[in-house]
């Protein structure tokens, strides 16, 4: 009886190294092309039929998200319903200024700068400067770059330090309307604090935070229930 040895297939397929730099035939992906949540095509849907109802007499050119939405994902489906988006980035987020090049000369296709350092901001970005009760508010406004997003931020920083403890801190707000000053972005982000206000009055008023309903006709007959029986 012949006998086979046991002995493991010395022959290993080594995985050869990839080398550095983009691997041969890839392309680049492009931004604007993203694939949307459930959560963001409920958005877009509801902005789709608030538009039916009420664009013929107030126009809309806004839509403001807080900080969950702030990437290009949300932004992407707001300019698909023709819409700037305004939100709210991460306080870490890194953002580059754009590259400019000093040689006109000379072609380029480098695209960022250097990133900005939240620590020593340049005095160029300063729109405004107050000090109110021992905090300093500096507010800046530049046009910056993300390398997540498809297209260049307007980006508004408010700073805020204390100046006995010289302690600082930072919100990074930002808008796909490069025109938009920076007054306009802080006025209407505060909008959605008003919003969400106004929407906790109306569920304690209308006893709705009793009812655990997520269709339009469900939430319509508990509000008709509500009001029957106040």
């Amino acid at each position: 009886m012949e006998k086979t040895s046991g002995a493991p297939n010395t022959e290993i397929k080594t995985k050869e190294k990839r080398g550095r730099g983009r691997p041969k035939g890839s392309k680049n992906k492009k931004k604007t092309e993203v694939i949307f949540t459930s959560e963001l095509l409920r958005i877009k849907k509801m902005i789709n039929e608030q538009v039916l109802l009420i664009a013929n007499f107030i126009p809309l050119t806004y839509l403001v998200l807080d900080g969950h939405f702030g990437n290009n994902n949300a932004l992407q489906m707001a300019r698909q319903v023709n819409l700037h988006i305004i939100s709210k980035l991460r306080h870490d987020s890194a953002l580059y200024i754009p590259y400019q090049n000093p040689d006109l000369n000379r072609r380029s296709r480098r695209k960022y700068g250097d990133k900005l350092d939240y620590c020593n901001i340049p005095d160029a970005y300063l729109c405004k400067s107050t000090i109110d009760e021992d905090i300093k508010t500096d507010i800046y406004q530049v046009t910056l770059l993300h390398k997540e997003f498809a297209q260049a931020l307007n980006v508004v920083i408010l700073v805020k330090t204390n100046l006995k403890t010289n302690t600082r801190s930072h919100v990074i707000l930002f808008s796909s309307d490069l025109e938009l000053s920076f007054e306009k972005i802080i006025d209407y982000y505060k909008l959605r604090f008003q919003i969400e206000f106004n929407f906790r009055d109306a569920k304690q008023f209308w006893g709705l935070e009793d009812f655990m309903n997520l269709s339009q006709t469900a939430v319509t007959n508990a509000a008709k229930t509500r009001i029957f029986s106040g």
